[in-house]
């Protein structure tokens, strides 16, 4: 609660987030500083990030020939993003269809031999030595088929590499090739994104998490939007198990609404938990009382003796016309509200 007195003139009423009151007591318009009966918020910074998100690299060296994306574009399941150069990995393909077909002739050879030998076995013109040798080219000749047909799978599937194709319907964020670059195993081609799936992550301390009252609202900040758009009101969030060792903090996320046209993986964002059990020591005066000369911000103070004295103090968040002073004022210590009329008075 804040009490205001004003001394030799009219009564005038002034809005801020607690009860104010008047009185004439002097020249100077003051408020009086008392502790604020509001609820204790906390904010923290966190940004938005995809729940699913995923880099594409490269399975097979050879130059980038067709780029059909740009970043920012919106892609279908299975839609072509670009095509390396596979003229090589064609004519291997070819190579190993070739030599599975002769492999498969020469089985089928084998196989007719074969069966003579056991016919002339039968009628005992050959010994069993002659049998077994044929029998043992026709199973080698099945192992080289078997080995061929594998072979040719192989530069099959791996001609499918040269065509690079999105795995689900996404965002291309990012696109660091250019057509005509060298792409090689293991680099990464481009990014993309679900925009459906997307969250705000935080980093909170395990002191507010301890204070943290659950079931609230959550309010989420969005800076960088649009006027409108700036604010979010969340009541599902997950905190993961785990506590950084380092920084003593948790991670928050919280999964943010569909539509989410406006968001996108690296948006920064600020969240406001209520916390339970504050200690009431929050002192606000209104904004319009602030000095701010260079990299100093102060207030002028009005002592017992009537003597007008500039302090420097540390602001906190502004609501409703009003800024929370974090340091540099104590309960029951009188600010001046005019800081023209201060200056004027300062001895």
């Amino acid at each position: 609660m804040l009490i205001i007195s004003r001394l030799r003139f009219a009564l005038a009423t002034l809005v801020l987030p607690v009860t104010c009151a008047f009185a004439a007591q002097g020249e100077l318009a003051s408020v009086l500083v008392q502790p604020a009966a509001s609820a204790d918020n906390a904010s923290f910074e966190g940004v938005v990030e995809s729940v699913r998100q995923t880099v594409i690299a490269a399975q097979v060296a050879g130059a980038v020939v067709a780029l059909q994306v740009k970043a920012g574009d919106r892609v279908k399941e299975g839609q072509v993003l670009l095509r390396i150069d596979a003229r090589s990995a064609l004519q291997g393909s070819v190579a190993s269809q070739a030599q599975s077909t002769a492999a498969r002739s020469a089985l089928e050879l084998a196989d007719k031999d074969l069966q003579r030998q056991k016919q002339l076995f039968q009628k005992q013109f050959i010994s069993l030595s002659a049998l077994e040798r044929a029998e043992a080219q026709y199973k080698t000749l099945s192992d080289q088929l078997k080995s061929q047909i594998a072979q040719a799978n192989v530069a099959d599937i791996q001609s499918g590499f040269f065509v690079i194709k999105a795995p689900y319907a996404g965002v291309v964020s990012e696109l660091p090739i250019a057509l005509g670059d060298m792409a090689m195993p293991g680099k990464p081609l481009l990014t993309m994104f679900d925009p459906k799936g997307l969250r705000a992550s935080f980093t909170v301390s395990q002191a507010a998490m301890n204070k943290f009252q659950a079931g609230q609202p959550i309010k989420i900040e969005f800076p960088g939007l649009a006027a409108g758009r700036q604010w979010l009101t969340a009541t599902q969030y997950q905190v993961l198990p785990t506590i950084d060792a380092a920084t003593h903090s948790a991670t928050l996320r919280i999964d943010l609404p569909e539509p989410a046209q406006d968001f996108a993986p690296g948006l920064f964002a600020r969240v406001w938990l209520p916390l339970k059990g504050g200690t009431g020591n929050h002192f606000y005066v209104p904004a319009t009382a602030i000095v701010k000369r260079a990299e100093m911000t102060g207030l002028y103070i009005i002592d017992s003796q009537q003597h007008v004295i500039l302090r420097q103090v540390r602001l906190g968040k502004s609501r409703d016309g009003a800024t929370e002073i974090l340091t540099g004022i104590s309960a029951g210590e009188r600010v001046a509200l005019d800081p023209a009329a201060a200056v004027r008075a300062v001895r």
